[in-house]
């Protein structure tokens, strides 16, 4: 049995469904809160939580009269309750009430908190049970192994809001999972797709934030610069949908009409299409098993003209190709290869190393890592976070080589 459903697999809910954001004011949240704008009578929300965002967040639990909202800053609570002051709405501050938030009765609940923060109250929505779109990587690249087998003990069902897995999600419902084969991840390329290597080493940050099809956030997009970030689905794919490495293939489509392919043994492939719009895929879960009605552009094939598609440059975009040695290692290593890029990247935007540098600072890291004989199976929570802690320090420790190297 697996945490990702099948379409029957979502209980009757008389009545408005619950909703909770976990990071409500971010580039996943405004997408989810403006469909739910277009709704208003078949939701109701629960909670809300946002980062340090205190007039975004309650502007947001007034308009929509949540029950809770949660800042994760905790010199911020003050300034919460004053925003709140007369609505009636709860409100808290600090990890303990993102947690708090996560575990409140809500039907269904939109996991977009970034980062390592995002784990611990993922899995206490998890551990009610609920019908979770999973939009935070950390809980997958982190802890993959013990976050699904958790949800599989705990009933939860896990949806994938990123446009890529979800898109492999809808393609999976033409077989059965015994007739699978492969699945087929696409990338833009992202801008620096047609680049020579010697260019690409000394990109700036302006030109790897020139993202040619998707707006996104600033870390997300120089992930998309060095394909780190098809690296990093590429991890979540497998444990999403319990694949081996071997399973999975990454094809460089420039145009982001094709996120996912299917391919079963009789060697039928099944793609979802669509523009290259987050509220897309985010409506898929929002209403799954049954569908609502969005407010994306239609996808116009005659207009697009032609579709193109490449194999990926490993040597261009190392990235990509440590993403699969460490889905192959293992026992942490994924979680270490997540921590090291989240360094270089913040090295890289600090003018501290070149953009070339960011695979180089990852790839020593993870041989460092191995080397010392870190290597272990991770079974809670706290293990993922340790071990994303100590990896982070050690990439830091690493940067004054890898930097001087490239200078």
């Amino acid at each position: 049995m697996s945490a990702v459903p099948l379409r029957n697999d979502q209980p009757a809910i008389n009545g408005p469904r619950s909703i909770t954001v976990l990071g409500a004011t971010g580039s996943i949240g405004d997408s989810t809160m403006d469909l739910l704008r277009l709704t208003p009578d078949r939701y109701q929300v629960e909670a809300l939580t946002a980062h340090s965002n205190v007039e975004g967040l309650a502007k947001l639990a007034r308009e929509f009269n949540a029950r809770f909202a949660a800042i994760a800053d905790p010199a911020r609570l003050d300034d919460l309750k004053e925003a709140l002051s007369g609505t009636g709405i709860a409100c808290g501050a600090g990890e303990s009430a993102i947690i708090e938030a996560a575990a409140r009765p809500a039907d269904w609940l939109m996991a977009a908190v970034s980062g390592a923060a995002g784990l611990k109250p993922t899995l206490a929505a998890v551990d009610r049970g609920t019908t979770i779109a999973l939009a935070n990587k950390e809980c997958l690249v982190c802890a993959g192994d013990f976050f699904m087998q958790r949800a599989v003990d705990a009933g939860a069902r896990i949806l994938p809001a990123d446009s890529e897995h979800n898109a492999l999600f809808q393609a999976l419902s033409s077989g059965n999972r015994a007739e699978l084969t492969r699945v087929i991840i696409t990338a833009s390329g992202g801008p620096f797709r047609t680049w020579a290597a010697a260019d690409i080493e000394q990109a700036t940050l302006e030109q790897a934030l020139k993202h040619p099809n998707w707006s996104m956030g600033q870390k997300i997009t120089i992930d998309s610069a060095s394909m780190m970030n098809k690296g990093l689905e590429v991890i979540e794919a497998a444990y999403l949908f319990a694949l081996s490495p071997d399973q999975i293939d990454v094809l460089v489509h420039p145009q982001s009409i094709v996120h996912g392919l299917v391919e079963f043994s009789d060697r039928s492939v099944v793609a979802q299409l669509g523009s290259p719009d987050m509220r897309i895929p985010i409506a898929h879960c929002l209403g799954w098993p049954d569908r609502i009605v969005g407010p994306s552009t239609r996808l116009d094939l005659a207009k697009i003209g032609q579709l193109t598609f490449e194999a990926p440059d490993f040597e261009r975009f190392p990235g990509l190709r440590l993403a699969f040695e460490a889905l192959r290692t293992g026992q942490g290593a994924t979680t270490v290869f997540n921590a090291a890029n989240e360094i270089a990247v913040a090295a890289f935007i600090g003018k501290k190393i070149r953009f070339g540098a960011i695979a180089r600072l990852v790839e020593a890291t993870l041989e460092q890592w191995v080397r010392a004989g870190n290597l272990a199976p991770l079974s809670s929570a706290d293990d993922a976070i340790a071990v994303d802690h100590n990896a982070r320090k050690l990439a830091a420790s690493l940067l004054p080589q890898i930097a001087a190297k490239a200078s």
